[in-house]
């Protein structure tokens, strides 16, 4: 179990990162949702302990992580937002690498481990390959075996399906999903179907606030009944969003379809339709944004 109390984080510039963090993850595959710039790096780099917090704790194991972060260190695989690689290096020889770094320095044990994780990872094939040749989902796989590194308890991974195309998203998803079932493994993210597809548990994050966690399918169903959608008009979908809670609009065939949050039928032409993860997600970041502009 990590589990993370009172977490506050501000940086020098005054931007407050993270707002009273309070989170309990057990193990099994962890959502961490949010926009881009909600405080998802700066809460996985102080849980890693690439950055210290102004205050709270962070607990994972029996360790205190905030200080004894070598014992951490020693439970934790980290692939973050941006990876490099040497690209003139095979995946082979760079994992040999990172694992005498890791402290792997019996010869037989670690090329035991770095073949079984090369095989995991499906990159057995293109282990004599240089890394500069492989593809967006290939170097993430790279990324997770080499965080994969000596067993770690703990496994966080930062934006790791951005910019990757389907087939490769899937694959490095499954892959994440096989994992999840023996550790902890925390998945920072703003792709809704990645929380809804693979995680058993959630938390939602705007502003450095945590303001919903839980079963994604708990979130979907207090929406339940209250989701409803119309296609309207370029020219009226103003309107629309002055009159009503529109949770998203998005171009159907060239003209706005809207989803808005009410307790019964909006409109005329409206039809009620079942809730998904992103309209939760939508009506947070939505009353969020609301309650700051109030206090403004």
């Amino acid at each position: 179990m990590l589990t993370i109390k009172a977490l506050n984080k501000t940086y020098a510039n005054g931007v407050q990162a993270l707002k009273d963090v309070n989170l309990e993850i057990p193990t099994g595959l962890y959502g961490l949702l949010g926009p881009n710039g909600a405080g998802k790096s700066s809460l996985m780099r102080t849980i890693a302990t690439l950055q210290e917090p102004d205050s709270g704790s962070i607990q994972f194991d029996g360790i205190d992580v905030l200080q004894d972060k070598e014992g951490l260190r020693r439970q934790l695989g980290y692939l973050p937002q941006d990876f490099g690689v040497y690209p003139k290096v095979s995946a082979e020889d760079l994992l040999n690498h990172f694992a005498v770094l890791k402290g792997l320095t019996r010869r037989t044990e670690r090329k035991e481990m770095v073949d079984g994780l090369l095989r995991q990872t499906n990159l057995w094939d293109a282990r004599k390959r240089k890394l500069g040749t492989f593809s967006g989902g290939m170097r993430q796989r790279f990324g997770i075996a080499q965080a994969l590194l000596g067993a770690p308890k703990l496994v966080i991974v930062d934006e790791p399906t951005a910019g990757l195309d389907p087939d490769e998203r899937n694959r490095f998803l499954n892959l994440l999903s096989e994992i999840g079932e023996q550790v902890v493994v925390m998945l920072s993210t703003h792709i809704v179907e990645d929380v809804t597809d693979l995680c058993p548990r959630m938390a939602m994050i705007v502003k450095g606030e945590v303001l919903l966690q839980g079963e994604p399918q708990a979130a979907i169903d207090m929406l339940k009944d209250k989701v409803w959608r119309k296609r309207v008009s370029k020219a009226s979908l103003p309107d629309y969003q002055q009159r009503f809670n529109v949770l998203s609009s998005r171009l159907v065939a060239g003209q706005p379809q809207i989803n808005v949050h009410a307790d019964s039928q909006p409109d005329d032409g409206f039809v009620q339709v079942e809730p998904d993860l992103e309209d939760v997600y939508f009506l947070k970041i939505h009353s969020r944004q609301a309650g700051i502009a109030a206090v403004a």
